[in-house]
């Protein structure tokens, strides 16, 4: 049970400790995909902007998120993070003393949204966030982890993003009463999954080290640096075949743009991909860039 004075304490952490647990550098990838999806419903209803509903939504893809994300991932993580030196200098090490109190802290800053989400949400808007919700939370979480589970990892990871798009599609089609384009809606899904899909499992090739070391097994694990970058390639380029009908040569393009860097990545050792890996998160920022204002000038 929650006591008021949870809401004084709620950690033995310092707020810029709770910031950096949520990765501010990594809530673009949330931002993103909500971003695009309300700029794919928008037609010359421009005014959606500045409703309350996505404004309230938009401010729930920033910390409150992204602190649920990789807080949870913090917590049921630490026997392999704390054998991954990337966790310590990079990202963030969550001691055991800490994740009890992390964890009522998600369930404090989260809570709000998800009422307001039941109240306003129509049925079929509100299977979409919770849809985030699922796939964000059990990628870490027991019963079902899929992080631990080779290629489900990469289909929940993926599967948080793509359900962002997806709600914040239909969040702005309820409000401006726009019928949805399930055909397109489709088709840009399975383009987005394969793109984010590849996003994870690139991002687990650091990891192969310190995952095998823990005994966690990952997409990673199995298929080994050079198979799942090649894999990593193949979806990228499958992606922007997907949505050349909605994106153009803009999505042609940025398919390019990846495969490109994964053969740079193959050409890498293990302490060179790091350094590359680094500059992952720009671009994808930039991918992001793009392929909204594609859709929004579409």
């Amino acid at each position: 049970m929650y006591k008021p004075t949870d809401l004084i304490y709620l950690l033995p952490m310092k707020l810029a400790r709770l910031l950096n647990i949520s990765r501010p550098r990594f809530w673009i990838y949330e931002l993103g995909p909500y971003i695009v999806g309300i700029a794919a419903a928008l037609q010359s209803e421009y005014s959606i902007w500045y409703s309350i509903p996505v404004l309230v939504f938009f401010l729930f893809f920033t910390y409150p998120a992204n602190i649920y994300i990789y807080g949870i991932n913090d917590t049921y993580d630490y026997e392999t993070d704390r054998l991954n030196p990337k966790k310590v200098s990079y990202e963030s090490l969550v001691m055991p003393d800490e994740q009890s109190g992390l964890l009522k802290h998600i369930g404090l800053v989260c809570l709000p949204f998800f009422i307001y989400a039941c109240v306003t949400l129509s049925p079929s808007t509100l299977a979409a966030l919770l849809a985030f919700f699922f796939f964000a939370g059990f990628y870490s979480a027991k019963p079902i982890r899929a992080k631990a589970r080779p290629f489900l990892d990469s289909i929940f990871s993926a599967g948080h993003y793509i359900a962002t798009a997806v709600f914040s599609y239909m969040l702005a089609s309820d409000i401006t009463n726009i019928a949805h384009s399930y055909d397109a809606l489709l088709f840009c899904t399975i383009a987005g999954m394969c793109w984010a899909i590849s996003m994870h499992a690139y991002s687990a090739v650091p990891d192969i080290r310190a995952d095998s070391e823990a005994g966690l097994a990952t997409i990673a694990t199995v298929l080994q640096k050079k198979k799942t970058i090649i894999l990593c390639a193949v979806l990228y380029a499958l992606s922007g075949i997907l949505s050349y009908p909605y994106l153009g040569f803009a999505g042609a393009i940025l398919a390019l743009l990846y495969v490109g860097f994964m053969i740079l990545s193959l050409r890498t050792t293990e302490a060179e991909l790091f350094k590359l890996y680094v500059y992952f998160p720009l671009i994808n920022t930039l991918s992001g860039m793009i392929v909204f204002f594609t859709v929004l000038l579409r």
